[in-house]
């Protein structure tokens, strides 16, 4: 019989674009340092600075509107998700997500969201993907809510 697991047991997968997306999920610390983790991300200055200390994969970049890397990051999710086996894809986009939320589903992860504290009225691209196979959906703003109606709104984040 599979034994559940505690959950100070718990293995996070961050996935991230770097810049503000980044920001919000590190804002996040008091959640997911006391957690083994690893981070996926832009191989770019401020990435690095900020998860220096950190187990981190690289992407491939640009993400926005770009099958190539895509299909690169695709196989790296299917990589990162077989070597590491996270419990949980944690993400506030942006494109990089997808690929590893449309992976983390079919192998049965679970799978957090955080839609950008900017976009009010409107779904992001990555946003709107990812609803669909999120586990819990979090939005910022009441507002968004009426975009994301399966979403909770725990508050902001900044």
């Amino acid at each position: 019989m599979k034994q559940k697991k505690k959950y100070g047991d718990t293995k996070f997968c961050i996935v991230s674009s770097s810049g503000g997306h980044l920001t919000h999920v590190y804002m996040l610390k008091d959640i997911w340092q006391k957690h083994d983790r690893v981070w996926v991300t832009f191989d770019k200055v401020d990435a690095n600075s900020i998860l220096k200390d950190e187990k981190k994969y690289y992407c491939y970049y640009p993400t926005n509107r770009n099958i190539p890397n895509l299909i690169k990051n695709t196989f790296l999710a299917l990589k990162v998700l077989i070597k590491e086996k996270p419990d949980v894809i944690i993400s506030s986009g942006a494109a990089i997500a997808i690929p590893f939320f449309f992976l983390g589903k079919i192998f049965g992860k679970k799978l957090v969201y955080i839609e950008v504290y900017d976009r009010i009225d409107k779904s992001t691209i990555s946003g709107k993907f990812c609803s669909h196979f999120a586990d819990k959906f979090i939005v910022q703003w009441d507002e968004q809510l009426k975009v994301y109606p399966k979403a909770i709104n725990l508050g902001r984040i900044f």
